[in-house]
């Protein structure tokens, strides 16, 4: 069968890939294109496009760049009709892949959702335009399948990929030789995201906090989407390490860890690591954001608990003052420690244990194989 993917962000990218590498395994004869990253390519996908080019972030960011957004549509949608595939896959990316979706089934082609749009956040009632467009929605948060139930349409809950992903890891024990760390200091790791707009609005705050923890090493998780000149700008102390494309080995050392508000919370929790959630976006965007999501938190810890479990830092809390007092309460205070790491466990039992993956790709092709 013929599938076309579309992912557009690097946990995405990431996600995707590893369902391809399934695919592939469930069905001996699929051809696989689409947008999205190098992990997608490698995994044996035909790229069309690199999910770099249509990273925007915010509703005033997307809206300057609009016209862009518009060409991308136009090219996409004649890929696919060229192209003709079985199914269209798409993986979160609502904005532009909700679009995609309506294009598909006009066209009568199969549509199939994997890793839910974020409608339980805000405009709940783009579910019911989910329920009319896409054919098969596999869900990785177990709340969506009440919230898609309170629409009467029936998903699949696939499990958590990030979960397989943090349990299938080995740590590298070399990790603090490698990239030339002190082994005598505990590590506070610093996860400020991998787009731009999220490192430019979040790296020199967090990294201003270091003069109060002379004790740790501030160990910063790039990403090799850039290159060591644009981190460096950041790196006013010398002191800093910035490595790249580490991010769970980093973890995997680390004592505590700033982490910019994303997929990276949860695989922190999932680490056991102690973390202070940080976001900060432009000043339009975060007052529309006010203005419409509809839930009580926004990392994906407190979501899943369903209780604050981690300290969430947003917009003008996003000081360094507030990041030294919370990070040394989960650095110093056992109660405050152990509160957390409690939260963590309730995180990892609402999950589940799936092979997430493998669970979605199965079903996938008994779906298409169902016509």
């Amino acid at each position: 069968m013929k599938y076309y993917i579309i992912a557009g962000e690097r946990s995405g990218d990431l996600h995707a890939s590893n369902l391809i590498k399934q695919l592939r395994l469930k069905d001996s004869d699929a051809q696989i294109r689409g947008w999205g990253g190098e992990m997608m390519q490698e995994a044996g996908m035909e790229l069309v496009h690199h999910y770099q080019e249509m990273a925007f972030m915010g509703f005033a960011e997307v809206f300057s760049n609009l016209r862009k957004i518009l060409g991308f549509l136009k090219e996409c949608k004649a890929d696919i009709k060229q192209y003709q595939p079985d199914v269209v896959i798409l993986v979160d990316y609502a904005g532009f892949n909700l679009r995609i979706a309506r294009f598909a089934k006009k066209l009568g082609i199969k549509v199939f959702y994997y890793i839910s749009p974020k409608v339980w956040a805000w405009n709940q009632g783009r579910a019911n335009t989910i329920k009319k467009l896409v054919d098969r929605m596999f869900v990785i948060m177990p709340f969506e399948e009440d919230f898609y139930q309170r629409f009467d349409y029936k998903v699949d809950y696939v499990g958590n990929p990030v979960n397989d992903s943090v349990t299938d890891h080995v740590a590298n024990p070399d990790f603090r030789t490698k990239n030339k760390l002190y082994n005598n200091k505990p590590i506070i790791a610093l996860l400020p995201g991998s787009r731009s707009q999220e490192i430019e609005n979040m790296l020199d705050v967090m990294l201003s906090v270091l003069p109060s923890f002379r004790d740790y090493q501030f160990v910063v998780a790039g990403v090799s989407n850039f290159t060591p000149e644009y981190y460096e700008q950041y790196n006013k102390d010398k002191n800093i390490k910035i490595i790249y494309d580490q991010t769970y080995d980093l973890l995997s050392h680390a004592t505590a860890a700033l982490v910019t508000s994303g997929t990276a919370t949860l695989e922190t929790a999932l680490f056991d690591v102690p973390q202070v959630v940080c976001y900060k976006t432009s000043p339009v965007s975060y007052f529309i954001g006010k203005m419409v999501i509809k839930v009580p938190y926004i990392s994906l810890v407190n979501l899943i608990a369903d209780k604050p479990v981690v300290t969430e830092l947003i917009q003008d809390d996003f000081t360094a003052k507030r990041i030294v007092a919370e990070l040394k309460q989960i650095l110093f205070d056992k109660v405050a420690m152990k509160k957390q790491k409690d939260g963590y466990k309730l995180v990892r039992e609402k999950i589940g244990e799936f092979r997430t993956a493998e669970r979605a790709a199965e079903l996938m092709v008994n779906y298409l194989q169902e016509k």
